[in-house]
C-alpha cells in the first residue's frame, strides 16, 4: 500500500519556503549556492555516518524508499485472513492450511502457520515469531535514529557554514560593495542548515519510525493470531481479540470484515 504523506508534505513544504521567498521580494537562485549546499548537505550526512555503521548506513538509504514510496500495511486486512484460517482448522486439522499459506501474500504469516502446521510446540512458535518482530522493530528504530541524528547535526553545521562566511566577509572590509553579498551568502548556510533538518530530515526519521510502529503491530497482531489458530480458539473469539489489537483509526472496518 502507497502512501503519498512523505512526498506531498515534504514537497509542498519546500514549495511554501520558496513562495515565502518570492513574496518577500527575494530571488530563490540567490539560495541555491553550491558552497552551503555542500557544506550542510555533504558533511551532515558524513557525520551522522561517522556515529554509526556502514551497514547502518546502506539501510538508511534502503529507507528511503519505504519513507517516500512505501505505506503503511493494513491491520485490518490479516483479522479476516487470520479468521478463516481459524476456522478451517477447526473443521478440518491444522495439516489441512497446507494450501491456504500457498495463497497468503504475507510472509510471517505463513511463515507462523508453517511452524504451527510442523507441530512446532506453541511456546516455541511464539519465541521464534517474537523474536522476528524485535528484530523488525530494532532495524525501524535504526533508520529512523539515523535521519533523527541528522536533523540534529544539521543546524549546527550551518552555523558553521555562517561563521566561515562571517570570517570571509571580515577579510573583504576593504572592499564595502561585496559586504551586502558576502554577509547575504553566509546566513544561506544556517538557512539550508534549519531548513534541512525540519523539512527533510525529521519528518523523514518521524515517517519511518511511525511506519515501523504500524508494522510492527501488524506482526504482533499475527503472533497472536497465530496462537489461537493453534491452541484451536473459537474463530468469533479469535476475530474479537484481534480486532481489539487492531489500531482505533483501523478497528470498526476490522470488526466489519471479521
Amino acid at each position: 500500500m502507497k502512501d503519498a504523506a512523505t512526498s506531498l508534505g515534504i514537497g509542498l513544504a519546500f514549495v511554501v519556503v520558496i513562495l515565502a521567498n518570492v513574496l518577500e521580494g527575494g530571488n530563490p537562485t540567490a539560495l541555491l549556492l553550491l558552497p552551503p549546499l555542500l557544506l550542510v548537505f555533504g558533511t551532515t550526512v558524513l557525520v551522522t555516518i561517522a556515529g554509526g555503521t556502514m551497514a547502518d548506513a546502506k539501510q538508511a538509504v534502503v529507507s528511503l524508499k519505504t519513507a517516500f514510496l512505501g505505506g503503511p500495511q493494513s491491520c485490518a486486512e490479516v483479522v479476516p485472513t487470520v479468521v478463516g484460517l481459524a476456522e478451517r482448522a477447526r473443521r478440518e486439522g491444522l495439516l489441512s492450511l497446507e494450501d491456504s499459506v500457498r495463497e497468503l501474500d504475507d510472509e510471517f504469516l505463513a511463515k507462523g502457520v508453517t511452524l504451527a502446521i510442523d507441530g512446532t510446540d506453541p511456546d516455541e512458535v511464539r519465541e521464534i515469531l517474537e523474536a522476528e518482530v524485535s528484530a523488525a522493530k530494532k532495524a525501524h528504530k535504526q533508520s529512523a535514529k539515523f535521519y533523527a541524528d541528522a536533523g540534529a547535526y544539521a543546524p549546527t553545521i550551518g552555523i558553521i557554514g555562517t561563521v566561515m562566511g562571517l570570517v570571509h566577509v571580515l577579510e573583504n572590509l576593504s572592499d564595502p560593495e561585496q559586504l551586502g553579498h558576502l554577509i547575504a551568502a553566509a546566513f544561506v548556510a544556517t538557512l539550508w542548515g534549519v531548513t534541512s533538518a525540519n523539512v527533510l530530515f525529521l519528518p523523514i526519521g518521524n515517517r519511518l519510525k511511525r511506519l515501523g510502529e504500524l508494522e510492527t503491530t501488524r506482526m504482533e497482531l499475527i503472533v497472536e493470531g497465530v496462537a489461537a489458530i493453534q491452541s484451536g480458539a473459537n474463530p468469533r473469539v479469535i476475530a474479537q481479540k484481534l480486532g481489539s489489537l487492531v489500531p482505533a483509526s483501523e478497528q470498526a472496518p476490522a470488526l466489519d470484515a471479521a
